[in-house]
């Protein structure tokens, strides 16, 4: 006999994160009643509080709420995971085995971290002396262990694109670097950076701003080098012919990531697996009632929170212009921002577009990428209210 059932909503939302969530809201709010999203996850957690849970100067509680107390009010939210889509008959298959239909279908699904990508890491975040904010509890778990370190070498890896916000991953290393020269301890630690990228960040302007960091704290950089492979108490790194081992005290990785594979499955992926979509309008290429934004979208910017939020924008008009008989005319510019707290009360607040151009978001205040006090208090106090109460409400 065949349990499975079988449902239709007019907008269905796949992911219900920061962008699930917004876009949901914003719908919702602008009139379309039928709103669902699928999310399989009973807890909601914001992650750029994730980096400041590692680095000390957030607590875990403040970074979690139940998913049915953040999903807007009138959006009907469907606990299940999407393992499958056929466009051509406009279902979701859910794990589950039910099946959802739809009219208009947005792919909010983020990427996945894939530990597993670099050999031996998987089992090296398993003990004492793995750690990560790249995962809720590897964050917690990062938190007492980067502020007892008294000596020894740290390592810090940032991980390689595709990447959810990719440079944050250096946040939890100025953190305790901030912390351990505060406790006298900073001299005595031999503090690695490893990163795939040639440089600190790929905006000049921020990278020289990170980079006297860098030089501030005394870290020891290897950019341009892959993490090859980790075991108990070293990590191997490289590029090409060039192959280095470094015996590590305590490990901070961001690990790999990539879209869910259900995505190329599906046959809305392009060549690396996003779902692929016009980067202007975020309407798939290929399907019409298929749209994407965030992390999982092929959308050729830096990955993160406040690109969504823009990206956001742009998809909510641009659907409803589309239901009400009308071509999609709103575009996306490639805006981004990464704030890279680089210390235990200043900020680099990184803003660009598509092009990397440096655009700051407040008139006037083209330096706002400087290290800034003030930039501090709106990323750590601050936009956790207007994310908890705008952002996923749909509101802002």
């Amino acid at each position: 006999m065949d349990n499975t059932a079988t449902t239709r909503h007019r907008i269905l939302v796949i992911g219900g994160g920061n962008g699930g969530l917004s876009i949901a809201g914003r719908l919702r709010r602008g009139g379309i009643s039928d709103v669902a999203v699928i999310e399989p996850r009973d807890q909601h957690v914001f992650a750029p509080l994730q980096s400041h849970i590692a680095g000390g100067i957030a607590r875990a509680s403040e970074a979690v709420r139940p998913q049915g107390d953040v999903t807007p009010k009138g959006v009907r939210w469907i606990r299940d995971r999407a393992t499958h889509v056929d466009p051509h008959a406009h279902a979701v298959t859910l794990s589950s085995g039910d099946v959802v239909t739809y009219e208009h279908l947005i792919i909010t699904a983020g990427l996945e971290t894939r530990y597993d990508g670099v050999p031996g890491l998987d089992a090296a975040m398993n003990r004492p002396s793995g750690v990560s904010s790249y995962t809720f509890e590897l964050a917690q778990k990062a938190s007492p262990a980067l502020r007892d370190v008294r000596g020894g070498t740290v390592v810090f890896v940032q991980q390689p694109e595709p990447a959810s916000a990719a440079g944050v991953a250096q946040k939890p290393m100025y953190l305790a670097c901030d912390w351990w020269r505060s406790q006298g301890r900073l001299d005595g630690i031999r503090v690695v950076f490893v990163s795939p990228e040639p440089s600190a960040f790929s905006v000049p302007a921020i990278s020289d701003e990170l980079q006297r960091k860098l030089d501030e704290y005394g870290i020891e950089t290897h950019f341009s080098s892959d993490v090859r492979e980790v075991r108990d108490g070293s990590i191997t790194i490289g590029r090409g012919d060039r192959s280095e081992t470094i015996e590590y005290d305590l490990l901070h990785a961001a690990p790999p990531q990539a879209p869910p594979a259900w995505i190329a499955d599906s046959g809305l992926a392009d060549d690396d697996g996003f779902v692929d979509v016009d980067p202007r309008t975020l309407r798939s290429r290929t399907f019409d009632g298929v749209w994407a934004l965030g992390d999982a979208a092929s959308v050729d910017t830096l990955r993160s929170g406040g690109a969504i939020r823009m990206q956001a924008k742009a998809l909510a008009r641009n659907l409803r212009a589309v239901l009400d008989g009308q071509e999609p005319r709103r575009h996306y510019d490639g805006y981004t921002v990464c704030p890279i707290t680089v210390s235990r009360r200043t900020v680099v607040f990184a803003e660009f577009d598509g092009h990397g151009r440096l655009a700051p978001s407040i008139p006037g205040f083209a330096s706002l990428y400087r290290e800034s006090r003030i930039s501090y208090v709106f990323d750590r106090h601050i936009l956790p209210w207007v994310y908890w109460h705008l952002i996923v409400q749909g509101r802002a």
